[in-house]
């Protein structure tokens, strides 16, 4: 089988465990998923199957979409609802929508980003939370990321027990952590904070719309299992396409370098299709600009 499962994940399980749950359901260990979810963190997880997997890296570089619960009035140490509390103040009136829509406009663009103390980012060969773990200071790395868009979700906005809570739904770059932006939009509105629920709402063109439960999967039978895979092409449709003729398509089946296209831009990937059908993943040649190499060649 070869596809892609647009999974929708459950709380409580790993990415590996879903990945895990999928080879035993469709009977291959050729399965991968495209970009990590923490276990308290539902949403939409693509798993590429067979031949798909070979697209792996081509979707976990793509935009995401979210939707958070941010809690103001209290920190953890995880920057979630799961860590340890380290500060905590009680807020004594609600805070006008008005003030955190203004408030989120300011995270719209390129932002640094410090790495969570709680994350599987290596430093000198050393995993963050194994530091964190094990009481180690550690100067954790700053990344750039790009905030698409972030908007307050109506109707949302709620104060109670001295603290406030509102949703938020954002559309960001690969590598961006929602509990940090969480915890950075608290901090610009002056208070210790939390991401107190998380749920991914698309990956690239995956979305709650098309996705799959475990429960409706394990309800199928091969041959529907077979039916429920996107195509290959379902995983690569931000990527640029470039159509072939039928010759060209013969080399490119043998992996074959060809001369470059004039408008192929540098360092980005394409798609080549012949009859509506991908055949490959090419790219500008490094070492010689005037060639584009395959990257990916799928049977």
């Amino acid at each position: 089988m070869n596809g892609i499962v647009p999974l929708w994940k459950p709380r409580g399980m790993t990415s590996h465990d879903c990945v895990m749950a999928l080879r035993r359901l469709f009977k291959t260990k050729k399965v991968g998923h495209t970009g990590t979810l923490d276990p308290e963190v539902s949403g939409i997880l693509p798993i590429c199957i067979g031949e798909a997997t070979k697209i792996v890296p081509y979707l976990t570089d793509t935009k995401k979409t979210y939707h958070a619960e941010i809690t103001l009035g209290k920190s953890t140490d995880t920057e979630d609802q799961t860590g340890n509390m380290i500060e905590q103040v009680t807020l004594e009136h609600p805070i006008p929508e008005e003030k955190i829509i203004e408030v989120l406009q300011q995270f719209i663009g390129e932002i640094e980003q410090v790495t969570p103390l709680y994350s599987a980012v290596k430093v000198n060969g050393k995993k963050l939370y194994e530091y964190a773990r094990e009481n180690i200071p550690v100067e954790r790395p700053i990344r750039r990321v790009t905030i698409d868009s972030i908007k307050l979700v109506p109707n949302t906005l709620t104060f109670k027990d001295g603290s406030v809570s509102f949703e938020i739904e954002t559309t960001v770059s690969k590598g961006t952590y929602i509990r940090t932006l969480a915890v950075d939009i608290g901090k610009a509105l002056g208070y210790p904070t939390h991401m107190s629920k998380l749920t991914r709402t698309a990956t690239a063109d995956f979305n709650q719309a098309n996705a799959l439960t475990f429960k409706q999967l394990e309800q199928l039978n091969e041959e529907q299992l077979q039916s429920a895979l996107l195509p290959l092409e379902a995983g690569l449709s931000h990527l640029p396409n470039y159509q072939v003729d039928e010759e060209t398509a013969r080399k490119v089946s043998y992996g074959q370098k060809l001369n470059r296209p004039t408008h192929w831009l540098e360092n980005q990937p394409y798609r080549i299709e012949y009859n509506q059908k991908t055949l490959a993943i090419y790219q500008v040649h490094e070492d010689n600009k005037t060639q584009i190499k395959p990257l990916r060649v799928f049977n």
